[in-house]
């Protein structure tokens, strides 16, 4: 079985250290580097070639942000779960907006944690509950006296793709229930970034709600 490839970029060490051994305990991922520090960040994901990349927002030197910016624009299908201890709305929606998969807190569980790896593995957006319904709340604020946005022009196929996506679905889950392979629902989900230009499919899902195309 091939296991998904995971690094961490953490100062501290301890955490670091105990994430990796969280991660190699189980039977399907490795963690393949971890690090103190953004400083090589691009080098470094350049040589663990990375399936799912850790990421804490509170870093020495660049921080989480600046991290997920530089990573996006060299990989723009990278997939970063981004570590904090902090639950406010600000740093949320900027790791939203620079393009992260996922966000979740420390103080999660352990099971919450390997699964909020699995999910951005599989193309979801991990979220602890508190934190996704805030960005949800964010997105649904009427705006009446906006213009109404302009049709993105996706597909009816495209526009199922990201009505399930909105309900939390994987690619895997949204595969079964379309009767289509994974790779065809990657393909409508690059199609939905490039028409939405948006970097993730967090980013998806709010404009989804905002400009109310589901």
């Amino acid at each position: 079985m091939e296991r998904i490839r995971v690094i961490i970029f953490d100062d501290n060490k301890d955490l670091r250290e105990m994430f990796c051994m969280l991660v190699d305990a189980q039977p399907d991922m490795v963690c393949v580097a971890a690090h103190p520090d953004l400083a090589q960040v691009l080098r470094d994901i350049g040589a663990a070639k990375p399936d799912v990349i850790v990421m804490d927002i509170q870093m020495p030197g660049k921080n989480g942000i600046e991290g997920v910016q530089l990573i996006k624009a060299r990989y723009p299908d990278a997939r970063i779960l981004m570590q904090t201890v902090f639950d406010d709305d600000d740093r949320v929606f900027e790791a939203i907006r620079a393009g992260a998969s996922g966000y979740i807190l420390k103080t999660a569980s352990t099971e919450e944690m390997i699964k909020a790896v699995r999910d951005v593995h599989a193309g979801g957006s991990a979220m602890t509950p508190a934190i996704a319904a805030k960005v949800l709340e964010h997105f649904r604020i009427a705006r009446p006296k906006e213009k109404q946005a302009p049709d993105p022009g996706l597909s009816a196929r495209e526009r199922a793709v990201l009505k399930l996506l909105v309900d939390g679905r994987s690619y895997k889950m949204i595969a079964a229930e379309l009767g289509i392979s994974f790779h065809t629902v990657d393909t409508h989900i690059r199609h939905i970034y490039e028409k939405l230009h948006v970097a993730s499919g967090t980013e998806a899902v709010g404009k989804a709600i905002k400009d109310r195309l589901v």
